[in-house]
């Protein structure tokens, strides 16, 4: 969901001084240098945007003029190449049916407003069907459940687990289920709409007032529609998805979606049972247990009965859409819940406020959540110069007890490319951005589609604004196109630079994949070369990762522009935890095995000579 600043209270949390190092993150990072689990690494794809062979990316143009991508795109060959870069997760990102401009009434699906749909093809964040996929993903829309369903297949045939998107803050304004299981009711049937809130109502509702079209931009770019009349048809008008209590929201407001109800009253206080103290430390089954006899609001159950749904089809996780406008307590009423269908589930959301971090992993009951406001924000800030990288450090200590849950990414649908003049401004550039990214602690790492191959989001889509793959307009992806090479999945269109970026990522994801040393212990060693040695340009950031089985040391230099030749220090302190004696070693960069150095310990201090070129980076394996 494309955020609106002013509903999320962003909460900086204090971050430790760069090299602080407390007993408890001393103890808690040498624990996990014992773990024998490996990272994971999930690639989001934009189901709509991924098979899409159509490079005439007209502004607002329809299907025909600028195509779309199916279920069926993702072929054998596809999702071979998807993992072999490195890929444990897809996260198919729009997969349920939401409401769109085009005319499926053949099939049974009634006709969407385009005053309250956003673009043409729509929002994937606003859900019309929950029980049912976008008709147009599918080669024959009446059976395009049936094509997802063999997706799902494909996809772990390939040894790839399947991730979707669950939204349960918001649903479309016009949502219909029509592929409701039996006995499953549509939301807000059973609603008594003469008041604003009561419990078991799935909505909020402004009695006795219509709802209004908001002032917003012209629907499909001002182009002809019978139903493009600045009019939609709903009484009593219900609260917005942002939260928005007008009758007529603002142009900025999610004014396509409608806010569930999960039994918070207006004034914010919960009608609902409450977790007792000390479930913080209690795993799912306890929290299962907890809530087995509990009469919840109805929309947590439709909830769950939604995720259960899918997750009897074989979807392995969810991706949880502005997890943080949800309480905890449905969360661990809905995680629970799918955690004892499935122990292996992953279950990753977008929080947004660090305050509330431990209260959704731990109460919450979820997997990972979104490392934006932290680590993310401060690699865009050290590439755009705005930031010396030290920082990054003082962030890593601060979540410690937490860094294993916090996801790692540089490009998702709702951010500036990295390869963007907005972000980045290349793939080149946001090569060190991505080794730090990766390597810095045992949480997934996200990549986004076209990615890998530098994709800056340049085009005009419509409703879609550059520096962004829009998420709202049918459109082609062109970098990601040319490795697609018309369904060849080769990268047989793409230039040798591209082809280069593309081998970064194969060999850097790969790598994390089956390094133990980046599931276990984290030491910043910035601070002592920042400090104490010369040359140490301020674009250089460098720390260890270390297991009982492997030591590591990463350098990167975010400079585009400049080299740096120093002599690294490494501390006495690390080199003692590695059990590192007196003498020389070798250090041997796992990317391209084609860079070492020596480390010479005298008097249990490191030494080694490094020479690094602007934006690139090392994972020095100690030898």
């Amino acid at each position: 969901m494309i955020k609106k600043i002013a509903l999320i209270f962003f909460a900086g949390a204090l971050v430790l001084a760069t090299g602080c190092k407390t007993k408890d993150v001393k103890m808690n990072s040498e624990k996990k240098a014992t773990t024998t689990e490996h990272k994971k690494v999930v690639y989001q794809v934009f189901t709509r945007l991924f098979g899409n062979t159509n490079t005439t990316n007209k502004p607002w143009g329809t299907i025909e003029e600028n195509g779309v991508g199916k279920f069926n795109d993702f072929t054998d060959k596809a999702l071979h190449e998807i993992k072999d870069l490195g890929v444990t997760h897809i996260w198919y990102t729009g997969v349920p049916h939401h409401a769109l401009v085009r005319d499926y009434t053949a099939f049974g699906i009634s006709n969407d407003d385009p005053d309250v749909v956003k673009g043409r093809a729509g929002s994937p964040y606003a859900v019309k069907d929950y029980y049912n996929v976008n008709p147009d993903l599918a080669v024959n829309p009446a059976n395009r459940l049936a094509e997802f369903e063999a997706l799902i297949a494909r996809t772990h045939k390939a040894g790839m687990k399947v991730i979707i998107d669950i939204v349960p803050n918001h649903i479309a304004r016009k949502y219909e289920g029509k592929s409701n299981p039996k006995g499953v009711k549509d939301f807000g049937a059973d609603d008594d709409v003469s008041v604003e809130y009561k419990r078991d109502n799935n909505f909020y509702y402004i009695p006795n007032t219509s709802f209004e079209v908001p002032d917003a931009p012209k629907p499909l770019n001002g182009e002809n529609h019978p139903l493009a009349d600045g009019k939609f048809d709903e009484f009593p008008a219900k609260w917005t998805g942002n939260g928005s209590r007008m009758a007529k929201p603002d142009k900025n407001d999610w004014y396509e979606t409608v806010k569930v109800n999960y039994g918070i009253r207006p004034d914010g206080g919960k009608d609902f049972p409450e977790l007792p103290a000390g479930f913080d430390k209690k795993d799912y089954k306890e929290h299962f247990a907890f809530w087995s006899d509990k009469n919840v609001p109805n929309s947590w159950v439709k909830f769950k009965d939604i995720a259960l749904y899918w997750t009897a089809k074989g979807v392995d996780g969810f991706r949880y859409d502005m997890a943080e406008m949800l309480p905890y307590e449905f969360w661990s009423y809905m995680n629970s819940a799918i955690k004892m269908a499935n122990p292996d589930s992953f279950l990753m959301a977008e929080v947004y406020n660090p305050r509330e971090y431990r209260n959704y992993i731990h109460l919450g009951k979820m997997d990972y959540l979104y490392d934006k406001v932290e680590t993310y924000d401060k690699l865009k800030d050290v590439i755009q110069g705005r930031s010396w990288p030290d920082e990054i450090s003082g962030i890593q200590y601060n979540m410690m007890d937490i860094e294993h849950h916090m996801l790692h990414f540089l490009d998702n649908h709702d951010e500036q490319r990295l390869a963007s003049p907005e972000f980045a401004g290349s793939g080149e550039r946001g090569k060190p951005l991505m080794v730090v990214s990766t390597t810095l602690s045992s949480s997934p790492t996200m990549i986004y589609f076209g990615q890998e191959v530098g994709e800056p989001g340049k085009e005009d889509a419509g409703f879609g604004t550059h520096s962004r793959t829009s998420i709202f307009d049918y459109i082609g992806v062109p970098h990601h196109q040319r490795w697609m090479n018309n369904g060849k999945f080769d990268g047989g269109q793409l230039s040798s630079s591209e082809k280069e970026l593309r081998d970064f990522y194969k060999r850097l994801l790969n790598f994390s994949l089956k390094s133990s040393a980046l599931m276990g212990g984290y030491q910043e060693i910035q601070g002592a070369n920042r400090n104490i040695v010369q040359g140490y340009d301020k674009d250089l950031y460098t720390f260890a990762r270390w297991s009982k089985e492997e030591q590591l040391i990463v350098v990167a230099n975010f400079s585009s522009t400049i080299a740096s030749n120093y002599e690294m220090r490494v501390p006495a302190d690390l080199l003692e935890k590695w059990n590192i004696k007196d003498g020389t070693y070798t250090l041997v960069d796992q990317l391209y095995g084609k860079y070492k150095t020596e480390l010479k310990v005298i008097n249990g201090e490191g030494r080694a000579s490094i020479a690094i070129a602007p934006s690139e980076s090392f994972i020095l394996k100690l030898q």
